[in-house]
């Protein structure tokens, strides 16, 4: 036996040895191959791992001695990295010290990826500390239920920060992120998940070099209408990109929070800055031991935290090992293979399960507990990490100092954990208000100026933006674009108006009138319609006949209401001579029609009146006895009638012609006429209606006319295209041709004023959209509507296309819709507006004649009245001052025996006893002197 061991080598008496215990100062000591495999640059890691051996050195009470073998990893050669692997592999199975344990700190990426290919290929036990979920360890994404007892990943707290933004996301409802982190955070594999399943449009950006570089970066963020900003990062990193930062982008409607793995505070020279400040704290129970090990074992490298992990993981695995040797759990004849004896699917089996003894290990962490998964049936990788806590403080930044941080609340790390809030006022004030720019263009009654109103405008579509906004919860400014238009592309595909600012991204919303067109869809985004289907329409002056008080006198011409009264006093005169000089007129022959009910006297007078009540309904009373005065009667009543006959007849035509029809009803009326002259405003969608129909009849004639003009038809086929009639309509073609010649308005306001400076001679029709024209006719009385709709399309919100507001939009608008909010803000400008005309519409005229053309009959009423009154008062005077009657006694006037009978003239009285005289009868005679029975004849 002796001269057996004599002949073995020395590596192997090493490697005999070293798998028994041997015992150190009266302990037994286990010895524990490691390979550790560490990416370069990695300091926190190389540093926990030293600490971690001089620590088991020092505590002989773990009964614990390391031999680590070190590789650094690269970051971009995995082919040279799996070869310096192999062949330190290869030499530790040459040494019969193969690895117990393979701690792999690298992060990500190539590194990461190759050590899991090398030990899940060799059936290694690992215990890994690369970043990422189960989805992100691709080489160990599918390893069968064995593997998964013995390669273990557990996430660092690096990682584990980062979801910190999505509980902040997810507290204060944010839409839009920025996510800036440095080199000491990995990012890539966050991309998909981190906000994953939230509506926040985000972008994650690693923080670049230079003070200019970071200004434009951040610059091209806000060019992206984002306003809520994380930066991750060392308090080194954070502070020179604060400083780089605008002094715009600290107002109200911007939001910053500084998410460090750092224990200090921020330094930056930032003038003046509110912000959120994330940073890790220990918890209080470990901070003894946390203590003990930066002051006895130096370990003091940044980040803290980072350096503590895996200084505790380390340990953790290790104390693993040593557990399973002890309990007989490890196998005593595993079989190591070499990187070139693997052939794809010859990985030795390995009866051990590593994991339930990593789970088990009671060691005291240093800075946060671990949080492993020990549940059948859930994954172990990719859900253990450690647990931790950060605080949340509100740090104001006045001349480049903190000159206050207030605690309002913490965050305990996990993978879906929300924020602990204790002062919500304070976390409320550090949410930035999301405001979106708005474009639009004046049109009443969508949008109109009001001083007064808290954003300088008012109208429909205020209205609609207020309650979308209650719903989504923003706030917006607004502005008028400079050009007035809402966006139609030129012939080199250039675009105005609210569309351009929307292409290059200096609005976030087009609000107003605006069609929905399928061009613009193509470079920008509609919302559902808020407005039903518009058309266009046309709007003219609405005709008005004036009117007058003696509208009525008009009907006839001066000189025929001259020759009627000329004709009625001749007539008048007429019949006066006739019945003075008949024999058998009444005044000559009174004794004849003595016995007569009607005994009329036909003196100038009684013609006169005669004549002028004949022309009215009640007639002229008894008409003369003689044959010739009646002659003369009849022939005026004949006249009369017909007078009145035509008068009457006129009269109604005459006031009706003010409620005659327009000429023009339809499109097609307006396009057969050359008398008015119309057109839409200049870049309006209605011109571009126009314009597009115009252009397809053109090109319509020219299919047509090729077809026409082929000489390869047949005789047969060109017989097919022979036609009397045109075939293609020029109906656009030459209203086209017209509106050019009209000139197209400016603005509205011009358009008004042709429609309103409209003559008989130079008419002036616009068409418009149909809202507009209701509303121009709803507030003024001069303008009217005419004919039906054409061309109809919606209107609808714009906003940037990809735009998340489109559906946040969307569903407003519907929810809106729902509670028909849309019909009452209808109802508010349309209906109910306070400026809306009191003025009379032509649908609510009725046949009758109007009082401001038939006033004028009870004004000669009233003059009538007037003339009656006054010739009442000139009676009254006339009898009473110029005739002088005289005053007698009774007894006096009729003497004794006669007292039946009284003079005619006298003034009965009776004499007091004073002498006074009291009048109680007057007797009025028709004559001064008593008239003889018989009259005196004339001839």
């Amino acid at each position: 036996m002796r001269d057996f061991n004599a002949l073995l080598p020395l590596t192997a008496i090493v490697a005999v040895l070293t798998s028994y215990n041997c015992k150190v100062n009266g302990q037994t000591s286990q010895n524990i191959n490691v390979f550790f495999i560490n990416e370069i640059d990695n300091d926190p890691a190389s540093k926990a791992v030293e600490v971690v051996e001089t620590y088991l050195k020092k505590n002989a009470q773990y009964g614990l001695t390391l031999r680590i073998e070190r590789i650094e990893a690269n970051k971009t050669d995995a082919k040279d990295l799996l070869e310096t692997i192999c062949t330190k592999y290869a030499a530790s199975i040459e040494r019969k010290q193969p690895p117990h344990i393979v701690l792999d700190t690298t992060k990500s990426g190539v590194p990461s990826e190759t050590v899991k290919s090398f030990t899940q290929a060799l059936g290694l036990p690992t215990i890994s500390a690369s970043y990422g979920q189960e989805g992100d360890l691709r080489q160990w994404r599918d390893i069968d239920a064995n593997k998964q007892k013995y390669l273990l990943q557990i996430m660092p707290p690096a990682d584990i920060i980062p979801e910190v933004v999505r509980s902040i996301v997810r507290k204060m409802n944010i839409t839009n992120a920025a996510i800036l982190y440095d080199e000491t955070f990995i990012m890539d594999h966050k991309y998909k998940s981190l906000l994953q399943n939230i509506q926040t449009r985000h972008v994650i950006v690693r923080i670049t070099q230079g003070d200019r570089e970071r200004t434009e970066e951040i610059e091209k963020l806000r060019n992206l209408d984002i306003n809520n900003f994380f930066l991750l990062g060392s308090l080194r990193t954070i502070g020179p990109v604060l400083e780089a930062v605008k002094p715009a982008y600290f107002q109200r409607n911007f939001a910053w929070h500084v998410i460090t793995q750092d224990e200090g505070e921020i330094a930056s020279k930032r003038d003046n800055a509110t912000l959120m400040f994330l940073k890790p704290v220990v918890y209080a129970q470990r901070r003894e031991r946390l203590g003990q090990l930066r002051t006895t074992y130096n370990l003091n490298e940044p980040p803290q935290i980072m350096t503590v992990f895996y200084f505790d993981l380390a340990l953790r695995a290790f104390l693993t090992v040593r557990d399973m040797i002890q309990a007989n759990a490890w196998p005593k004849d595993m079989i190591y293979m070499g990187c070139d004896d693997y052939q794809g699917e010859n990985t030795p089996i390995r009866n051990l399960d590593l994991k339930e003894y990593f789970i088990k290990v009671n060691e005291p962490t240093s800075y946060g507990q671990f949080e492993l998964v020990s549940e059948q049936g859930k994954p172990f990788n990719g859900y253990s990490y450690v647990k931790f806590e950060m605080d949340i403080d509100m740090v104001e930044i006045r001349g480049g100092n903190s000159v206050n941080s207030k605690p309002i609340g913490r965050w305990t790390s996990g993978l879906d954990t929300p924020l602990m809030i204790k002062d919500e006022t304070a976390i409320n004030n550090l949410t930035a208000d999301t405001v979106y720019r708005v474009y639009t263009v004046l049109q009443a009654p969508f949008i109109m100026r009001d001083p007064k109103a808290p954003k300088g405008y008012k109208g429909y579509c205020i209205d609609l933006m207020n309650e979308i906004a209650a719903i989504v919860h923003f706030d917006y400014t607004i502005q008028e674009v400079e050009d007035g238009k809402f966006g139609n592309m030129d012939e080199n595909g250039h675009w105005n108006g609210i569309v351009k600012k929307l292409i290059d991204k200096q609005a976030d919303i087009g609000l107003g009138s605006m069609s929905v067109m399928a061009e613009r869809e193509i470079v920008i985004d509609y919302t559902v319609p808020y407005y039903d289907l518009v058309g266009i329409t046309i709007m003219m002056q609405r005709p008005s006949a004036p009117s007058s008080l003696f509208k009525f006198l008009t009907v006839l011409e001066t000189n025929v209401w001259l020759c009627i009264l000329a004709a009625y006093f001749f007539t008048s005169f007429l019949m006066w001579i006739f019945d003075r000089w008949s024999p058998y007129s009444y005044q000559n022959n009174r004794e004849k029609y003595k016995d007569d009910d009607e005994k009329r006297e036909f003196n100038l007078k009684e013609c006169l009146w005669f004549c002028m009540t004949s022309l009215t309904p009640q007639g002229g009373g008894e008409a003369p006895k003689n044959l010739s005065g009646r002659l003369v009667a009849a022939t005026w009543w004949l006249f009369g009638f017909i007078i009145i006959a035509s008068y009457t007849a006129n009269l109604a035509a005459f006031l009706t012609v003010s409620r005659l029809d327009t000429p023009v009803e339809s499109l097609d009326d307006l396009a057969k006429q050359y008398k008015i002259l119309y057109a839409p405003l200049n870049g309006s969608s209605a011109m571009t209606y126009f314009e597009r129909m115009a252009n397809i009849e053109q090109m319509f004639y020219e299919i047509w006319k090729d077809l026409s003009l082929n000489d390869s038809l047949t005789p047969l086929e060109r017989s097919k295209l022979a036609v009397w009639d045109y075939p293609v309509s020029d109906k656009y073609t030459k209203m086209w041709q017209a509106m050019q010649e009209a000139q197209l308005p400016a603005n509205l306001e011009e358009a008004v004023a042709r429609v309103r400076n409209s003559t008989s001679a130079t008419g002036f029709a616009f068409l418009g959209d149909a809202t507009d024209i209701r509303y121009l006719v709803m507030t003024n009385c001069d303008l009217q509507v005419v004919g039906e709709e054409f061309s109809r399309k919606p209107y609808a919100i714009a906003v940037q296309q990809g735009s998340h507001l489109k559906d946040q939009f969307n569903n407003a608008i519907l929810t809106l819709l729902n509670k028909r909010q849309l019909e009452k803000l209808k109802e508010k400008w349309w209906k109910n507006d306070e400026i809306q005309a009191k003025c009379d519409k032509p649908e609510d005229q009725s046949d009758g004649i109007s009082i401001e053309n038939i006033g004028g009959v009870f004004i000669v009423i009233f003059v009538g009245i007037g003339m009656a009154c006054i010739t009442l008062l000139f009676e009254y005077w006339w009898y009473k001052y110029r005739k002088n009657p005289r005053i007698i006694d009774v007894a006096e006037a009729v003497p004794s025996g006669k007292r039946d009978k009284i003079p005619e003239g006298i003034i009965l009285g009776r004499t007091e006893k004073h002498g006074n005289v009291k009048s109680n009868i007057v007797l009025r005679s028709r004559f001064n002197q008593y008239p003889s029975k018989t009259p005196k004849p004339r001839f």
